[in-house]
């Protein structure tokens, strides 16, 4: 875009990172573009509004597909540990190979969990 962006002012880069991104990198590219494109300034500008969560964003998609969501956020929480006390697979009320067995039916990758 040629324009210098020095500054990420640290509310703006907290909910960069808190937003779960549902259209992945694509999304995120698209959204810093847009924000460069309406910063002012050497401060880069975002519209946080669109990255509060609201009802019916939490509510859109099909069940499974929140399913799968909410399964990669306790991952996520968790460091990907799925037994023990702590794991993933008590923070959801399921059996370790029941989780197991979601993680794989639904394609879930270690990537889209680990940071």
């Amino acid at each position: 875009m040629n324009k210098p962006i020095e500054t990420i002012p640290t509310e703006t880069m907290n909910a960069l990172v808190g937003w779960e991104w549902p259209g992945n990198v694509r999304e995120l590219e698209n959204f810093i573009e847009r924000s460069v494109i309406l910063s002012a300034g050497k401060v880069l500008n975002v519209p946080l509004a669109e990255l509060a969560p609201t009802s019916s964003s939490f509510f859109s998609g099909t069940l499974e597909n929140l399913e799968r969501q909410h399964i990669i956020r306790i991952l996520r929480e968790t460091s990907g540990v799925i037994a023990g006390s702590k794991g993933a697979a008590v923070r959801l009320g399921l059996k370790r190979t029941t989780l197991q067995s979601r993680i794989l039916k639904m394609g879930i990758t270690r990537e889209e969990f680990e940071s």
